[in-house]
């Protein structure tokens, strides 16, 4: 058993019940293939909660400072995250992740690149149009539904993958690009909202 199922295994058997986390569409993330997952940010649990319901191992960029925690900083590595710099211009990170889709795995992205304070979708950064040009992966939005609340319930929601056809062959900016990503993102958090 991998470190990463084992680490899955722990989080999930912790943060499952407390939340009581419910995933609707995992048959919309494709079962082998680059994928470029992004998803609206409201909680620190984001990474590990869109990680343990998701049906393929994710490796996530998680801000740098997060690698010099004492005992998260050894465990991340571990649990496919690599750091990135504030601001998303670190060639480093952006090389990285073009790595993981081009090598047909799933990388994890919140392209608002930082919280939500307010719990509102805010606007997405150039980063997620970036690797979804870059590369043939298919784009995946996901939507988390909260309150982070113990014992209410927490919805993780896939996406269809956006077709990025045209925008591919019409040479989209990133910008234009993650404003397509954003709004998908948007539609679902619209369309399975709590009642």
């Amino acid at each position: 058993m991998s470190f990463y199922t084992f680490a899955r295994s722990v989080v999930a058997l912790i943060l499952k019940p407390i939340y009581r986390i419910e995933a609707i569409g995992k048959e919309n993330i494709p079962k082998e293939g680059g994928v470029l997952l992004c998803t609206n940010h409201i909680h620190n649990f984001d990474p590990p909660i869109v990680g343990i319901m998701a049906p393929r191992p994710i490796s996530f960029m998680a801000k740098e400072e997060l690698f010099n925690v004492p005992v998260l900083g050894k465990i991340l590595p571990h649990v496919n995250a690599f750091p990135v710099k504030r601001g998303m211009s670190d060639r480093e990170a952006l090389r990285t992740g073009l790595k993981v889709l081009k090598e047909g795995k799933v990388l994890g992205l919140f392209p608002e690149g930082t919280r939500s304070k307010t719990g509102e979708l805010g606007k997405g950064l150039a980063g997620a149009g970036f690797f979804a040009l870059r590369t043939d992966a298919e784009v995946v939005p996901c939507a988390i539904i909260g309150p982070y609340k113990a014992f209410s319930r927490l919805k993780i929601v896939y996406g269809k993958p956006i077709d990025m056809k045209s925008l591919r062959e019409n040479k989209a900016s990133a910008e234009e690009t993650t404003e397509v990503i954003m709004e998908e993102i948007r539609k679902l958090i619209d369309q399975n909202k709590k009642n």
